[in-house]
């Protein structure tokens, strides 16, 4: 399962953007969105989107 952004949340501010290990991150439009295909959760470890997001739970495991 892969993250998502939370687009009604986001503040577009792009820090999580360039700490996607995996490019996974970008600016589709005026928002941001992560491509599932790229997305592997951090491998394990904490996601890293989640972490610098400046909005708690804009970065959540996709359903």
């Amino acid at each position: 399962m892969a993250y998502k952004i939370v687009a009604s949340q986001c503040t577009v501010c792009g820090a999580c953007e360039f700490e996607c290990p995996n490019a996974a991150i970008k600016m589709k439009g005026d928002i941001y969105i992560i491509d599932a295909a790229k997305c592997t959760e951090c491998d394990g470890e904490a996601p890293k989107c989640a972490a610098v997001c400046p909005v708690p739970n804009t970065c959540v495991p996709a359903k």
